[in-house]
């Protein structure tokens, strides 16, 4: 009997080595036939997203090809393509002139403190937010929250400029206290902190609605249990709310921290005066005077290149370390 079946086993392993071999199910060619399948089948949805697809390269992904002239000589008559290459001599000129280092570390300085400072402000008004459980005085304070988001930088820096003056309403105030006026616009040690104010009253509210959508899905019955059981409003807040927003908080601090030297050109130069330049020369606004101003497009490419590069290294770093503190969860 155990010959029997050794023999048919032996005649079936050579019956499956005789066997022509089957044909992979996921060829190359079929997967292209459906792909197009898929395409034919579903074009409505293609045709949705095509104007922003086209819009993303035209206006993101040609102009990178002009990045070109940072390592060139660049001149308007000759083109990119006729213009000499210099290499990294721009680059040397930028990190080896004496203006560097002090326009780098307000940059640095300038939005290191503005997300320091307001990062948190977004998670503490969505959490203020979602205590309010009378839904008509939940959207009036939503609506006075997101309101100065719609208002133009332009007029927010107007504001900045009328309340700050030397006749506005908060030197008249200081004036009454104090007997004293300042120029506060006019003071570089106080510019970092205008900045950055100003920028929290503009933005917090806004950033808040992706906070109070995550804590919208919060189940209410954890809060009935947690009260029951004797949980302070802070606990509940605590072991309830924030384990909710940690994977958003993980993003958004990514994101922003990724862009930290992607300061914003146009309020720094809107606040920007004769007096105040060593503390709001910033890269953006002086990559504008030597671009625009100036003509030097070259420089100010090579000095907008190197602030790109940085932001990308920055990026990376701070989305390896959330993923080391986050058990993994990150944004690549």
């Amino acid at each position: 009997m155990q010959n029997a079946a050794r023999e048919l086993q032996e005649e079936q392993f050579h019956q499956k080595q005789k066997e022509p071999a089957k044909r992979p199910d996921h060829q190359p060619g079929k997967k292209k036939n459906k792909n197009l399948q898929y395409i034919k089948k579903n074009y409505l949805l293609y045709l949705f997203i095509a104007p922003a697809i086209i819009l993303t390269v035209i206006f993101k992904y040609i102009p990178m090809y002009g990045a070109v002239i940072a390592f060139k000589d660049f001149s308007p008559m000759r083109g990119i393509l006729g213009s000499e290459w210099v290499g990294l001599k721009h680059f040397t000129g930028f990190l080896t002139s004496p203006n560097f280092l002090n326009i780098f570390m307000n940059t640095l300085k300038l939005s290191s403190f503005e997300l320091l400072l307001g990062f948190p402000i977004p998670i503490i008004l969505a959490l203020m937010l979602n205590q309010i459980r009378r839904a008509k005085a939940k959207k009036n304070i939503q609506l006075i929250l997101y309101a100065p988001h719609f208002i133009s930088v332009v007029v927010i820096s107007g504001m900045v400029f009328l309340f700050l003056s030397p006749t506005g309403p908060i030197n008249s105030i200081v004036s009454l206290v104090t007997g004293n006026t300042y120029s506060l616009m006019s003071d570089p040690d106080a510019f970092r902190s205008i900045y950055i104010i100003s920028g929290i009253w503009q933005g917090a509210g806004w950033a808040s609605i992706i906070y109070v959508a995550a804590l919208a899905n919060v189940d209410p019955q954890l809060h009935d249990a947690a009260k029951i059981d004797g949980a302070s409003l802070l606990r509940r807040i605590w072991h309830i709310d924030l384990p909710v927003l940690k994977p958003v908080m993980a993003v958004l601090f990514i994101l922003a921290a990724g862009g930290i030297m992607a300061i914003g050109f146009e309020k720094a130069y809107l606040l920007q005066t004769s007096m105040n330049i060593p503390a709001s020369e910033i890269i953006p606004t002086y990559v504008y005077k030597l671009g625009l101003q100036a003509g030097d497009y070259s420089f100010a490419t090579a000095v907008g290149l190197f602030n790109a590069v940085i932001n990308v290294f920055l990026l990376v770093f701070v989305n390896s370390v959330v993923k080391k503190l986050n058990e993994g969860e990150g944004l690549m």
